[in-house]
């Protein structure tokens, strides 16, 4: 399991950026077999959500997010900061999904605040 904090905000609390590569990515391309084309098109004709599709976008999305982690490990970083998706089509048979952010080194916070109790 990675290390890799991995969050779609500019920053992340208790966490402050002490190093920025800049954009990193992970990236897979997907296609539905024949088989898995035919099956869809039917259930396009009456309708309604097409599960074949759905499993096939998830799993991809995955796929992206954990190749995206692996490149942030590659640079040293250890957190990902504004991670987005995108994606395209290529060809009409195909999808592209990009998992995308920006990548950092953050360390805890450590405030030299002395704390002052009441006894």
């Amino acid at each position: 399991m990675s290390d890799v904090i991995m969050v779609n905000t500019e920053y992340i609390p208790g966490k402050r950026i002490v190093k920025v590569f800049g954009t990193i990515w992970g990236i897979t391309v997907r296609s539905r077999g024949l088989g898995g084309n035919l099956v869809a098109g039917i259930r396009s004709l009456a309708g309604g959500e097409i599960k074949e599709y759905t499993k096939m976008l998830s799993d991809a999305r995955n796929t992206a997010m954990e190749r995206l982690q692996s490149a942030a490990e590659q640079i040293g970083a250890n957190a990902v900061i504004n991670v987005r998706f995108d994606s395209s089509d290529i060809g009409q048979v195909m999808t592209e999904i990009v998992a995308y952010g920006t990548a950092v080194v953050v360390e805890d916070v450590t405030d030299n605040v002395q704390r002052v109790g009441l006894s």
